[in-house]
């Protein structure tokens, strides 16, 4: 059988994964995934990992503030939901605290309660308690803290 994987020289798989780096921030997991698949060494990996940094194309701390920010405003993800998701990309737990920061606590806030309420008037079970247990278990998948999902449906489901 023949290798159908491309090969290619150092030069040119730094200026590849450059670009790929330079497209969206990168975790240096998923980067070291990416070389991996265009069948580098692991000391060329190691190598071009380097000159990343060094570049400033991987910045494993702006990657965690940008990809909290993203998830929170575009998926409206909770901060459960999201830490899990670094340390899964084995961000240093400075980074995730520093990228939790970018979450502003009164935009979180109303963020949960725009959730919840619009997933409310989409549930038409008509049992309170079974209406309580569906949004709860939709919040909690989004990786909203427990403590506020109930206060929130304490405070929306009488």
């Amino acid at each position: 059988m023949f290798n159908t994987t491309p090969s290619y020289t150092l030069h040119e798989a730094t200026k590849k994964i450059e670009s790929y780096c330079a497209y969206q921030d990168r975790c240096h997991k998923e980067v070291e995934k990416k070389l991996r698949e265009m069948g580098m060494i692991p000391i060329a990996i190691n190598q071009i990992i380097g000159h990343l940094i060094q570049e400033n194309y991987l910045n494993e701390e702006r990657f965690a503030r940008s990809y909290a920010r993203g998830k929170f405003n575009i998926k409206k993800w909770g901060k459960k939901r999201i830490v899990n998701d670094l340390k899964q990309r084995d961000i240093s737990k400075y980074n995730i605290s520093s990228a939790l920061k970018e979450i502003d606590e009164h935009e979180y806030l109303e963020a949960l309660d725009a959730l919840a309420r619009k997933r409310l008037a989409a549930i038409t079970e008509k049992n309170s308690q079974k209406r309580k247990k569906k949004l709860a278990d939709y919040l909690l998948y989004r990786g909203w803290e427990s403590h506020l999902v109930y206060e929130k449906i304490t405070m929306l489901i009488k």
